[in-house]
């Protein structure tokens, strides 16, 4: 790997004095405790609890900048700044700066989803690109991001196992899609989970996409139905912990 930007990935600046509070009432994490250097996994969500984008924040002074997928960084600029309404925020591309990925960066943060992710900051672009050691990275260790595997509008945001990757608060106050999401997790009824399959134990019926390049399918599938063998440590251990309870 030569370089760490993700070429993939886009940012989006959220400015103005009402920044904040304008994205508090749209996504399943805080945002007006946002610190530097402490970003946070988040999704704007349908009203009744399904991922139409996911994405993480990061705190740059008063405003907020969103690492976003590059392919859908103008829908989802499109898509806040229909929720907008009279809300002091501006909402532009920021084109002078880059996300960027590492296993090892002692000095950056950690990625906010999962320690064994690696490292992740944003800094001026270098002219390498990562993206695809990123992904296989990430599939590998069973994590799922972006339009292409969570979908959009098709799966609730709990079933993207986004509880256990810290995806969503449960005390932030009202947001699109809260109250589904919050009942879902208070009668503990998240009956189906995102998982990677071995492409050639492929279930067509239940996979949102096949990898070729991986040999991996992603699929949907109920919780009863699923091989304990394929699911990754931390989501395993996260599932036995709940089934106790």
């Amino acid at each position: 790997m030569t370089g760490t930007t993700l070429s993939d990935r886009a940012i989006l600046r959220i400015s103005g004095e009402e920044a904040k509070p304008f994205l508090q009432g749209l996504l399943t994490r805080d945002v007006l405790g946002l610190k530097p250097n402490e970003p946070r996994w988040t999704a704007m969500l349908t009203p009744q609890g399904k991922a139409l984008f996911d994405f993480i924040l990061w705190a740059d002074g008063g405003d907020v900048l969103i690492d976003c997928e590059a392919a859908q960084a103008d829908a989802l600029a499109k898509r806040l700044t229909l929720y907008r309404l009279r809300r002091k925020a501006v909402i532009a591309r920021e084109s002078e700066l880059a996300v960027h990925w590492a296993l090892e960066a002692e000095d950056k943060p950690f990625d906010p989803r999962l320690r064994a992710l690696g490292h992740r900051w944003i800094a001026a672009p270098d002219e390498g690109d990562a993206s695809a050691a990123f992904r296989a990275h990430r599939l590998a260790i069973g994590v799922f991001e972006g339009v292409g595997e969570l979908g959009q509008d098709q799966i609730l945001w709990l079933e993207t196992n986004a509880e256990e990757l810290h995806g969503v608060d449960y005390d932030k106050g009202c947001y699109v899609g809260q109250e589904n999401t919050a009942r879902m997790h208070y009668r503990n009824k998240v009956n189906r989970r995102l998982v990677a399959v071995p492409l050639a134990q492929a279930d067509e019926k239940r996979q949102k996409a096949a990898l070729p390049d991986l040999g991996l399918s992603i699929e949907l599938r109920r919780v009863e139905d699923i091989d304990p063998a394929i699911l990754p440590d931390w989501l395993s251990s996260a599932m036995a912990e709940q089934a106790a309870e």
